[in-house]
């Protein structure tokens, strides 16, 4: 088992990709702390979690509350001996074209998707950097790399997501400290569920693969480079699409 002894944070994992993570963590042996604000969906990947042999715990703390994002990670490590890995996939989306997004769409995208994993980040690096061990991974998207109409607010927090990561895996990883991120493209979840179907459609026209990633491609992904086998690899950003970006 990778992970076998190690404490896990997951933000967003309730449903989706973070659940995906989530059960993929514990099934290798990790001890999982489920964050979400939806109490009923964390339970339910923690009851999962602890179906695969781990423990599991949930957290339904805010992380644009700087405060309770510390008070969440200090929870996790005190717990699990220490936090060897978070994975900042909480996000949201407010799609709109740049004329009619207001300011609650703007700001409320980049509080949850990027603010929120600043918090994270930064809490986690105080004890991280004084383990001189860990790894961080952050579900950026193909969107914060090529941009894309309608999603301006989701494209600039994703964007400064992979800038986030590549700043903090210079400043982290002279003590130890792996910081890498994902970046998706069209995977199927409940928030792309809703998309039109033309709009789905003209997306897999222009997937190489054929296909449509599903949350387990990624939390392979993200697997990979929170283990050992990528005990080489920081400051990447790897993009999970079928091709769809290149």
């Amino acid at each position: 088992m990778l992970f076998q002894g190690a404490s896990a944070l997951v933000t967003g994992g309730g449903g989706g990709i973070g659940a995906a993570v989530c059960l993929a963590l514990a099934r290798e042996g990790a001890s999982v702390t489920v964050n979400d604000v939806n109490s009923e969906s964390a339970e339910r990947v923690a009851a999962s979690c602890r179906g695969a042999g781990a423990a599991a715990f949930v957290d339904t703390r805010s992380i644009t509350d700087p405060e309770m994002a510390r008070a969440m990670i200090e929870e996790a490590a005190s717990r699990g001996g220490g936090l060897h890995v978070l994975v900042n996939n909480a996000g949201i989306t407010r799609d709109t074209l740049l004329v009619r997004m207001s300011d609650d769409d703007w700001n409320r995208v980049l509080q949850v998707n990027l603010t929120g994993a600043f918090h994270c980040c930064r809490a986690a690096a105080r004890l991280m950097l004084k383990q001189r061990a860990g790894a961080i991974v952050n579900l950026a998207s193909v969107v914060g790399i090529g941009g894309n109409a309608g999603q301006a607010n989701y494209a600039a927090s994703k964007g400064g997501l992979i800038a986030l990561t590549l700043s903090l895996s210079k400043e982290m990883g002279p003590r130890g400290v792996r910081v890498n991120a994902v970046a998706p493209g069209f995977i199927r979840t409940p928030m792309t569920d809703g998309l039109p179907e033309d709009v789905k459609q003209g997306i897999l026209d222009r997937t190489p693969l054929k296909r449509f990633g599903t949350p387990e491609d990624v939390a392979e992904a993200v697997l990979f480079l929170a283990g050992p086998k990528a005990g080489f690899i920081t400051g990447a950003v790897l993009r999970i699409d079928g091709g769809l970006s290149m």
